[in-house]
């Protein structure tokens, strides 16, 4: 990867004016989102930006404008941030902002909707069901196989995922996952490996397998565990590697993904790469993948978190 091309110009940092860290919010990740935003504020202090934080849990957003706020870096992980909502908001307010626009985000989010587009393309996802309260658990099980993962469609960080290991489970999984959203997915288990590409720009950084210590890579492995183990370089060949690479970038471009996000896959034992979803608020907190594989493409956090704001845009 040419490094330079990352960086084709940096502003001063006057030039980006007064910039909103947006962070905390009102979804179930408001504490990780917390500590995203804290940490691409101190990096922006320091490389010379005026930056404040902005909690739209706590302000109303008309306070962007009455504050001279020229640019909007987005730290609000899942509903009324990644979700579409607050990048609308930001239009309507002409404020450029960091990250996709409005209809990447909500397909983004939605975790079935984006399948669709996928499936649509040719590219190659899990099989999955959809699911409600007179769904027949007993026959999607019969489909699918077991283990399976039942998940709400509209959040992240696994909130409200349940790894299914036997029928009598299906009801309290469904459930579980029913709290969090009136959509929820059936999806089958693909055990090969767990591997995540993170972009920035038009490129894909490198991939990094997941290798979490419990049953699967929840929310406490992800934030609060330190015994999940990340691979960077992964344990794939050059060609594998290039090929998710690749998916990464078609699949982000297909749901109109701009300026950074994170591509989450599985992987079978053949070595077929599955498409899982797609993260355009990645975290950015000291656990944080995208950090992470920017670091071993040369990249620091701070340049890092300057390289996404000048890639903000208005729609």
């Amino acid at each position: 990867m040419n490094k330079l091309s990352l960086f084709p110009q940096s502003l001063p940092p006057a030039q980006h004016g007064k910039v909103a860290v947006l962070y905390g919010g009102r979804s179930a990740e408001r504490e990780i989102s917390l500590k995203s935003g804290t940490a691409v504020l101190t990096a922006l202090l320091k490389n010379g930006v005026d930056a404040q934080p902005f909690d739209p849990a706590e302000q109303d957003l008309y306070k962007l404008l009455e504050g001279g706020f020229k640019r909007a870096f987005i730290a609000l992980h899942g509903r009324f941030g990644e979700d579409g909502t607050m990048q609308g908001a930001l239009e309507l307010m002409n404020i450029p902002y960091t990250g996709s626009g409005v209809l990447a985000s909500a397909l983004a989010m939605d975790k079935w909707r984006s399948k669709l587009v996928w499936q649509a393309a040719g590219l190659p996802v899990p099989a999955y069901e959809m699911l409600d309260a007179a769904s027949d658990l007993d026959a999607t099980v019969e489909r699918l196989g077991l283990p399976l993962f039942i998940k709400p469609a509209n959040e992240g960080s696994s909130v409200g995922i349940s790894k299914v290991k036997k029928a009598s489970e299906m009801r309290a999984a469904y459930a579980e996952a029913a709290k969090h959203d009136k959509l929820v997915i059936a999806e089958a288990f693909i055990g090969g490996g767990e591997y995540t590409v993170a972009i920035l720009g038009e490129q894909a950084l490198p991939v990094i397998k997941i290798e979490p210590a419990n049953e699967f890579y929840d929310y406490e492995a992800k934030y609060l565990r330190n015994d999940t183990r990340y691979l960077c370089p992964s344990d794939l060949s050059q060609e594998k590697e290039a090929e998710m690479q690749r998916l990464a970038l078609q699949s982000f471009e297909l749901i109109g993904g701009a300026g950074w996000g994170r591509v989450d896959f599985l992987m079978d034992d053949a070595g077929q790469p599955y498409l899982l979803e797609i993260n355009t608020v990645p975290g950015m907190t000291d656990h944080s993948l995208v950090p992470m594989a920017a670091r071993q493409a040369g990249i620091s956090f701070e340049q890092l978190v300057l390289t996404i704001l000048e890639l903000a845009h208005v729609g």
